[in-house]
């Protein structure tokens, strides 16, 4: 597989790529400037582009979606609420680090340091995990938490507190705690989350696990393994068990991979792959296939093993997934709208849920995937 270098219709931009061509996109659409999770996973797609063309249009955009409507310039964070503990309301951090980085100015700092702050305030389980959200979900960890909280714990850790193995303990916890609650070892596949306290309508009696794997919280989980592990001292064991987690569950989506469009399944548990209702979903299967990608180019995978699967998975996002307009932009296509372990966990309702168009949720790992590919397109030819 080559990389395909794309024209806009009308000369609208010349000779780029998929991911400039969607980053492009997006800007032509509009994109509200939140900071939800959502936002922030999309935004990581800009850094990428950025990355890959040093297109300073890009920092710039990017730039005006952030300050004055996220990061404020009393160093503060836009509707911050300090007393609501929600894993998803941190996930903006990540973008709020990326931009004190590159600027080094210290309203980002301080403005990372509140989300950091609450962390520490944030409740946990009797093991020490992190509520998904209070008071809504106690005593419950979700894959989607781990994302949308551990990552950042551990960016903001490596900056300013990277000799606290207290602080690297405590994140390598977070996954400890739920892969040993959620993993199939017979599928390599981790159902949606768990209840400590084994209350939830949906928990298993005897380890509180959920009952399903649905792809996307599996992408979220998959995604955060490849953010955190080479932020983890090198001489802390809990890089190790992190890299095991990450090896396992791609071995384990290889054999989920639908073998006729080269993505995945909305629920991946048996007998549901197939089944009346389900259907290959986007944004899992961009999270899916950026994994693939992003591991092999961190040495993490064998090529052997993987190219020929990533490239056939890279290859159906596009074609299924990815719509070009008569204006020349792109849509993204195929995301589930939601998935929540605030509902019964069945199977009915997992399928109910509305598909919808250009959600940055699926949009933003297509990005990442895309720089992966095109970055090291030498590497990815055959």
């Amino acid at each position: 597989m080559r990389i395909s270098f794309l024209v806009f219709a009308g000369g609208a931009a010349a000779s780029t790529s998929y991911l400039a061509w969607m980053a492009d996109s997006f800007i032509e659409y509009g994109v509200s400037k939140t900071r939800s999770y959502g936002e922030a996973t999309l935004y990581e797609g800009y850094e990428a582009a950025y990355a890959l063309t040093n297109n300073e249009t890009y920092a710039e955009w990017y730039r005006s979606q952030i300050d004055g409507a996220v990061v404020l310039e009393n160093s503060t964070i836009a509707g911050w609420r300090y007393d609501y503990y929600s894993l998803d309301d941190y996930r903006i951090g990540n973008n709020i680090l990326w931009w004190y980085e590159r600027t080094g100015e210290t309203k980002y700092k301080q403005a990372a340091d509140i989300i950091r702050a609450q962390l520490d305030r944030h409740p946990r389980t009797p093991l020490g995990g992190f509520w998904h959200r209070d008071p809504n979900y106690p005593n419950q960890m979700w894959l989607d938490g781990i994302f949308m909280a551990d990552s950042f714990y551990a960016k903001w850790t490596s900056l300013f507190d990277a000799k606290n193995e207290s602080a690297w303990d405590d994140i390598a916890l977070q996954y400890d705690l739920i892969d040993s609650r959620t993993r199939n070892r017979t599928t390599n596949l981790l159902v949606h989350g768990y209840d400590e306290s084994l209350k939830a309508v949906w928990a298993d009696p005897v380890t509180g696990a959920a009952p399903l794997v649905w792809s996307r919280a599996v992408g979220w989980y998959f995604m955060s393994l490849l953010e955190v592990i080479p932020l983890f001292p090198k001489s802390h064991p809990g890089r190790k068990r992190l890299e095991k987690y990450f090896t396992t569950l791609a071995e384990g989506l290889k054999r989920a991979q639908d073998e006729e469009s080269g993505g995945w399944w909305l629920i991946l548990s048996e007998p549901y792959p197939g089944a009346p209702g389900n259907y290959i979903e986007s944004s899992a299967s961009a999270m899916f296939t950026f994994g693939w990608l992003k591991g092999m180019n961190m040495g993490l995978l064998e090529r052997r093993e993987y190219l020929e699967p990533a490239q056939k998975a890279y290859s159906g996002l596009t074609e299924r997934f990815v719509k070009q307009n008569e204006d020349g932009t792109l849509s993204w296509e195929g995301t589930v709208e939601v998935g929540s372990l605030g509902s019964n966990g069945t199977y009915e309702y997992y399928i109910s849920i509305p598909v919808v168009e250009n959600d940055h949720r699926g949009a933003g790992p297509f990005m990442l995937a895309s720089y992966e590919l095109e970055s090291h397109s030498s590497s990815f030819e055959g």
